[in-house]
């Protein structure tokens, strides 16, 4: 290495030392007056406020619980698939007591409005029926007949009618707000 090289070089490290900061100091310890109060703080709750945690919202009951049972053509009998997913919202349901239960009755677009209300209104009974059966208070559950008025699909072909024909259930936390 030339003598220029090693002046550069050198000039080089001077000015990146002169650039570092000192360490910042220590911060000092926090302290805690109450850590020596019985034994210091332990939380032995749920971090997410319910019995179930996460599982204690709308939004799981709708999605992994199952919110919907489906009816077949003129029924309000409960089939084995519906009646699968009712036992699980009604241990849900007793699992979450703070939630309340609207159920809402749907029908497909054929027949009259009022025969379709009247259908819808079945269906939600029979849905209540069978979650108070199974142990769920009848106070916290409400039923409501939309008949063909909220299609859950819109078009006239079996497959859209079948997806009609069923009852919703929407819970809601009656411990929000109070």
């Amino acid at each position: 290495m030339n003598i220029a090289t090693k002046t550069a070089l050198t000039g080089c490290l001077l000015a990146l030392a002169a650039c570092a900061q000192p360490a910042p100091p220590a911060a000092p310890p926090v302290v805690d007056p109450y850590a020596a109060v019985g034994g210091g703080a332990v939380f032995q709750g749920d971090l997410n406020g319910g019995t179930l945690g996460s599982q204690a919202t709308a939004q799981y009951f709708q999605g992994t619980v199952g919110d919907t049972v489906l009816f077949p053509v003129d029924q309000t009998t409960l089939t084995s698939d519906a009646r699968a997913v009712l036992a699980r919202q009604a241990a849900w349901l007793s699992q979450n007591g703070n939630f309340t239960a609207i159920i809402q009755g749907h029908a497909e677009e054929t027949g009259t409005r009022e025969y379709n209300l009247a259908l819808g209104a079945r269906r939600a009974s029979a849905v209540q029926e069978y979650l108070v059966a199974q142990g769920v208070d009848p106070g916290r559950i409400r039923t409501l007949s939309f008949g063909k008025e909220r299609p859950a699909e819109t078009c006239s072909d079996e497959a859209c009618y079948a997806k009609n024909r069923r009852a919703v259930t929407v819970v809601n936390d009656s411990g929000v707000g109070a």
